[in-house]
């Protein structure tokens, strides 16, 4: 057993030497690649002392020294005369921060809460640090993401890690992130003092928004409520340096705009004019009401140095009654009471109708403070100061009599009362009016009568007309007889001018036919006879008158033998030319006579029989 027991104890004896007895002979120090080492050097042959207060050395002397080692081989640091603590690498996660705390440096100025920031390679070089005037306490620089060689002896380094050690909340060690649609309001620890007069500090630029705190205190910012917000996003913010309030965006509805009223800015500078004398109104970053209103929609507003006063751009009912709009703002008003020139005391209910335009509103703001204001300081007043009057000027009747033309006054009066405030009036409604019952009851009866006389009045009327109507029906009537008489007189005239312009053309006709009848017979005649005539010269007058009557007997049929025989001539016996001749004159006649009394005997135009003799 023994035997077994002295070759290990040799081997970890060689072991331990070797390891060591660089160490020891020649002062090797070993640096991992993850590893800072941090000297303690134990005295120093120059007999020199760190001075009073301070914990680092810069110049060899005794104790913790502000160089440190990095990753590496090192030789002369012989173990009697230094301590290299190896110590891990500082690593802040993403999403996180370090706050960093000074153990070696200057006293912080008693103006000041943090220690200033000095170049020192993000606190991993010591000497630097110390060197620049770097500030013992509370660091106002932090770490972010990274790997950093800190030298622990000087710095003390707090992660979400070690948060609780330094009685602090991890959440305090995480990067600041301002959620979507709201806004941070910040209050800085760490600065100069306010300005007397001030709610808080003004707007400066240069600090990357509260993340660089050393730019922001180089450059003058003040410690408290600042104007300045921060918006949507993540920030890398010192939880020593700043405190941060989330508070939801300023919205603006549709169908209103918001007057800014600002508590803190630029000096006061009044933009209203000369002719506005009811109140200021300035630009936009300056302190007071501002010029512009904001529109509808999300506005990032510091809600704690600045007052946003919504005011409605559509119009705006107001009930002087039991009713109440949904805006609210008449929820303070009644009905109004008045008295009557007669002493009577009644409740009259009013509506009215106003607008404010949006570009008036700051003007509105500036000059009464709020919508409800203007409703309670302005419109109650002048509403009700004007029925008050208007009722004391007639009595009860005369003024329920009367409404339309009081509501027309009203709307004219108020109109221009409230105009002067930049607020237009659009209409004045009188509603329910409650006068005494007996005063009602008299009106009622009155009301009764009086459409009993109009319903006499219209029956009368309707009498009269119905009766005129008969009237009129009556002469229509007999205008219609007189109509077609005249018409059946005028028609009668136009035929017997008819008949007797047609008569008069048969009868010019005949005229102008029997003259030329008459002048064909004549010149027939005149020929006949001429022809006669020279006929009776060439072959005598009997022989001519023979001849002719052979050519009639021919022409016209006439029988020779007559039914009448005409006796006579010298021989008695019916011979010779003389008989024959009073023969055929005999039977002419006879002929002439019978076309004669055709028509006569007839009575159509037909000849009568003829009758022998």
């Amino acid at each position: 057993m023994f035997d077994l027991l002295v070759p290990a104890f040799v081997i970890l004896f060689a072991v331990v030497f070797l390891v060591f007895l660089p160490s020891l002979t020649l002062g090797l120090v070993i640096i991992g690649e993850r590893q800072v080492g941090v000297v303690v050097k134990k005295f120093s042959t120059k007999q020199s002392k760190l001075p009073a207060g301070q914990l680092l050395a810069l110049n060899g002397e005794p104790g913790y020294q502000a160089d440190t080692l990095a990753p590496g081989w090192y030789l002369g640091y012989w173990p009697w005369m230094y301590s290299v603590q190896k110590v891990p690498v500082v690593v802040i996660q993403q999403g996180e921060i370090g706050l960093v705390v000074a153990a070696d440096g200057q006293s912080i100025q008693s103006e000041n809460m943090l220690a200033r920031m000095v170049d020192s390679d993000n606190f991993q070089n010591a000497r630097k640090f110390l060197m620049n005037g770097g500030q013992k306490g509370r660091q106002v620089g932090i770490l972010t993401a990274g790997t950093y060689r800190i030298n622990t002896a000087l710095f003390t380094i707090i992660t979400t890690n070690n948060a609780a050690q330094h009685d602090m909340s991890p959440d305090n060690l995480r990067v600041y992130s301002i959620e979507p649609d709201k806004v941070g309001i910040v209050t800085t620890l760490d600065g100069r003092p306010i300005s007397e007069g001030e709610i808080a500090g003004l707007y400066l630029d240069g600090h990357d928004n509260f993340q660089n705190a050393q730019a922001f205190i180089n450059n003058g910012g003040q410690r408290g409520l600042q104007e300045q917000i921060l918006l949507s996003g993540s920030w890398n913010l010192n939880p020593w340096f700043v405190r941060v309030e989330q508070v939801a965006m300023t919205e603006i509805p549709i169908g209103y705009v918001g007057v800014v009223i600002s508590f803190i800015g630029k000096a006061h500078q009044d933009v209203s004019g000369t002719d506005f004398k009811h109140g200021d109104l300035v630009n936009v970053g300056h302190k007071g009401v501002w010029a512009t209103p904001l529109y509808p929609g999300k506005h990032p507003i510091n809600t704690r140095v600045m007052r946003v006063e919504l005011v409605p751009t559509t119009n705006i009912v107001l009930n002087w009654a039991q009713r109440t709009e949904e805006h609210n703002y008449d929820s303070r008003l009644s009905s109004i009471t008045v008295r009557s020139r007669d002493g009577f005391g009644f409740d009259l209910d009013v509506a009215q109708v106003i607008h404010v335009g949006a570009l008036d509103a700051p003007k509105v703001i500036s000059r009464v403070g709020s919508v409800q204001n203007l409703v309670d300081h302005v419109l109650q007043p002048i509403v009700g100061n004007y029925f008050r009057n208007a009722a004391q000027a007639s009595t009860v009747l005369d003024f329920l009599s009367a409404r339309s033309e009081r509501q027309a006054e009203a709307a004219e009066h108020i109109g221009r009362a409230i105009q002067a405030y930049d607020v237009q009036a659009l209409d004045t409604l009188i509603g329910n009016i409650n006068p005494p019952a007996a005063l009602m009851q008299t009106l009622t009866d009155r009301k009764i009568a009086e459409e009993q006389r109009k319903t006499y009045e219209v029956q009368q009327e309707a009498q009269t007309q119905r009766q005129e109507l008969v009237r009129e029906t009556a002469l229509a009537d007999i205008q219609q007889e007189m109509v077609k008489a005249e018409r059946g007189v005028s028609i009668s005239d136009l035929h017997s001018q008819s008949q007797i312009k047609q008569a008069t053309g048969e009868a010019e006709s005949i005229r102008l036919r029997a003259q030329g009848e008459a002048e064909a017979i004549r010149a027939k005649g005149a020929a006949q006879a001429d022809a006669y005539h020279a006929g009776a010269e060439a072959m005598g007058s009997q022989g001519f008158t023979a001849v002719q009557l052979m050519q009639i007997i021919g022409e016209r049929n006439v029988r020779i033998i007559p039914d009448i025989t005409v006796s006579g001539g010298a021989g008695g016996n019916g011979g010779g030319t003389g008989s024959m001749v009073e023969a055929l004159l005999g039977v002419i006649l006879r002929n002439e006579l019978a076309q004669k009394a055709a028509p006569v005997n007839g009575h159509n135009g037909t000849p009568a029989t003829e009758t022998k003799e």
